[in-house]
């Protein structure tokens, strides 16, 4: 059985605008137990103005896999990928 206090450790991976906004390719969070995508992008926004309003038109991958509910909750050793929306084709 999983430990429930145990933090949570998340990697997420910054590309495009996005990564420009953090100046980070990457960052390793540790979060709560419980801790949501939505909460995730809630404590990413709190970090810069820019970076909030570059996280307002992103969508998410977790581990590879379109978040279509935001309130997916993150579990240990998952990547989250944060994707800007992208011009061309």
């Amino acid at each position: 059985m999983a430990d429930v206090t145990a933090p949570v450790e998340v990697t997420v991976r910054f590309f495009a605008a996005a990564r420009a906004a953090a100046g980070a390719e990457s960052d390793l969070l540790t979060v709560l137990p419980g801790t949501t995508v939505a909460d995730v992008v809630s404590e990413l926004c709190c970090r810069s103005d820019e970076l909030a309003l570059v996280l307002q038109r992103c969508s998410y991958l977790c581990d590879g896999i379109a978040v279509r509910d935001k309130a997916l909750e993150m579990r240990s050793g998952q990547t989250l990928d944060v994707l800007p929306p992208f011009a061309g084709g």
